[in-house]
């Protein structure tokens, strides 16, 4: 062995061979407190994010054996009340001092208080309901024999030379626009037509059903047809516009000699719901989940829960009044490149499922009725509606008129087209499947 290394004395450790032969126990021991604690947190966490779950689904299944909205409310938010503590407590380490554990009941009795009398008081406590509508100069109201009330506007020459009135169908369903749209539809009546604007049921001015089960496309077809025999016309003069034309089309493949003319203005509606799609669970009812804020709110929650499960039971806990002011809320946050025209105001009925039936595409195959499609550069709908409804009318003509200004469907040249079309068939047909060069709307239907 070399004389040049040198040797630690006897019973003495090198530096750093006692390094390297510490004990790892305590480490191990440390590593493993903070690995129970990590998973313990997350548990907690996980439980708090299902907390809101479970409180949703109490309430939807205390619901659905026919409770009243005191009962299920009271075990929803007692779900949701004894499963947030469960995540809190899993979320605190339980301390081993006992002033330490006195302080984390403390925090969490603290904590969980808080945030169940916030959630409480959101969920029982529903959003100021929006005035009713101011009545319209000229409204009146029509009382059906199908039971409805429907407020409408009359307007007229002073010598009616035209054999058939002029009926307008808005869309939505629910968004009613009696003021501006009698304001605008008005202006036919110098062309010598008896012209009528509405509010279908459940809309606008018109009556609203203590049982929103009773909304959808039969009734707005019965509807349609009482009115026809209420003044006493032999034909009507349909005009539509975006879902309106839905009830059009429905009308005519019901009674196809009762219409002379349509107008579908930015159509929608035609295509059938998919297979195992639920109506009343649409994208209207999703987008209740989030407030105004983009945020998800705790009633809103719970009403969006309760339209999936039965519409009436949603009615019990939110009156149609509620369900206006959710509705007005969501289109004003909304902002789409295209808006549709007009403000309206509709309840329960805006949430009806409103699918078109498979069969209505060969019914209306079968209606000689002249049929006008009338399409914006920018109207809240889609090219592929246009086209579609153009395509399932025999006699059917799509008109572009562009560009209409800050209001779609009431500018000068729809006006003008609807006018033409409307008195002696004359219109400028669109013959192209793809939309014309400025077309700024959706070309397809969001599915």
């Amino acid at each position: 062995m070399s004389p040049d290394v040198k040797h630690p004395p006897s019973g003495r450790t090198s530096p750093v061979r006692a390094v390297s032969r510490m004990p790892s126990r305590e480490t191990g021991t440390v590593r493993a407190g903070l690995g129970r604690l990590a998973g313990r947190a997350l548990a907690g966490v996980l439980v708090l994010a299902l907390s809101p779950i479970a409180g949703l689904a109490a309430l939807a299944g205390t619901a659905l054996v026919g409770t009243g909205p005191d009962v299920f409310t009271v075990a929803g938010l007692a779900v949701f009340a004894f499963v947030l503590f469960l995540g809190l407590l899993l979320c605190v380490p339980r301390p081993r001092a006992v002033w330490a554990r006195w302080l984390r009941a403390a925090v969490v009795l603290g904590v969980e208080a808080a945030v169940v009398w916030q959630v409480c008081a959101a969920t029982l406590n529903p959003p100021a309901a929006p005035a009713a509508p101011a009545g319209v100069s000229g409204q009146r109201e029509w009382r059906l024999p199908t039971g409805s009330r429907l407020a409408y506007v009359r307007a007229a020459p002073k010598r009616v030379t035209r054999p058939y009135p002029v009926v307008f169908l808005h869309g939505g369903p629910g968004v009613a626009d009696l003021a501006g749209d009698s304001a605008f539809y008005r202006r036919l009546a110098s062309a010598g037509f008896e012209v009528y604007v509405y509010d279908q049921l459940g809309a606008g001015r018109s009556e609203r059903l203590a049982d929103p089960r009773g909304y959808g496309l039969p009734r707005d077809v019965a509807d349609l047809e009482a009115i026809r025999q209420v003044v006493r016309a032999e034909r009507l003069n349909l005009v539509a516009r975006a879902e309106g034309a839905q009830l059009a089309a429905s009308y005519l493949a019901a009674h196809p000699d009762r219409v002379a003319r349509a107008v579908l203005y930015a159509p929608t509606g035609l295509f059938p719901a998919r297979a195992g799609e639920r109506p009343a669970a649409g994208s209207a009812a999703s987008a209740l989940l989030l407030g105004s804020g983009g945020l998800p709110e705790p009633r809103a929650l719970a009403v969006s829960t309760l339209l999936r499960v039965d519409p009436m039971t949603a009615h019990a806990f939110a009156g149609e009044g509620e369900l206006d002011a959710y509705l007005a809320l969501l289109r004003r946050a909304s902002s789409p490149s295209c808006p549709p025209p007009g403000p309206g105001s509709g309840g329960y009925v805006a949430l009806a499922g409103r699918a078109a039936p498979a069969s209505l595409r060969g019914e209306l195959a079968q209606v000689s009725v002249p049929v006008l499609v009338v399409k914006g550069a920018c109207d809240g709908q889609s090219w592929a509606q246009a086209t579609g409804y153009r395509d399932a009318f025999p006699d059917a003509r799509l008109a572009y008129v562009g560009d209409e200004g800050e209001t779609p469907g009431r500018g000068a040249a729809y006006l003008g087209a609807l006018r033409g079309f409307l008195t002696d068939g004359r219109a400028e047909p669109y013959e192209g499947d793809d939309p014309p060069p400025g077309y700024r709307g959706p070309l397809s239907p969001e599915r």
